[in-house]
């Protein structure tokens, strides 16, 4: 039996300025996205389409989403192989396509993980473990473009 999983979240657009969407210039993007029991994330547009640069929009939420995703199951698989992450951090980058009729698509995600791992002799096996990471990765499977790796890993006894 397949599992299935549901998520509610709530957006609200906070950026009537007084007439709603009267003009392109009329509004603002500001919205806020709300989940039950958690905290707000003030959002906007890309600064590009008139957004509010102090804000996540959509396209950061989407790099950020496949960084997480990756990251979790990462140290889930890292656990099961016996390789001991003590630290982790990834700088994700996306690159985004706009078409000429307005509209646009990611063409692809890069996650640069920076691994510390408890001994020089994990390293090896820590590297490879993004591989499977990434093929368990929800996130990474509903996309429609290559989301790569570029992790680097060191030892704290290095």
């Amino acid at each position: 039996m397949t599992k299935q999983h549901h998520y509610e979240i709530k957006t609200t657009w906070t950026g009537n300025t007084g007439t709603g969407t009267s003009g392109y210039r009329a509004y603002e993007r500001a919205h806020v996205i709300l989940a039950a029991n958690k905290p707000d994330i003030p959002g906007s547009s890309d600064p590009a389409f008139r957004g509010d640069k102090t804000r996540y929009n959509p396209e950061e939420l989407l790099v950020a989403s496949l960084s997480s995703c990756h990251m979790l199951w990462y140290l889930h698989v890292c656990t099961d192989a016996g390789v001991v992450v003590v630290d982790y951090t990834d700088t994700a980058t996306g690159t985004m396509v706009e078409t000429s009729d307005g509209s646009g698509h990611f063409t692809e995600v890069t996650l640069y993980p920076s691994v510390v791992v408890a001994d020089a002799s994990m390293i090896e096996k820590a590297n490879e473990l993004h591989h499977k990471a990434n093929q368990l990765c929800f996130i990474a499977n509903s996309c429609n473009f290559p989301v790569r790796h570029e992790p680097t890993c060191h030892a704290v006894s290095n």
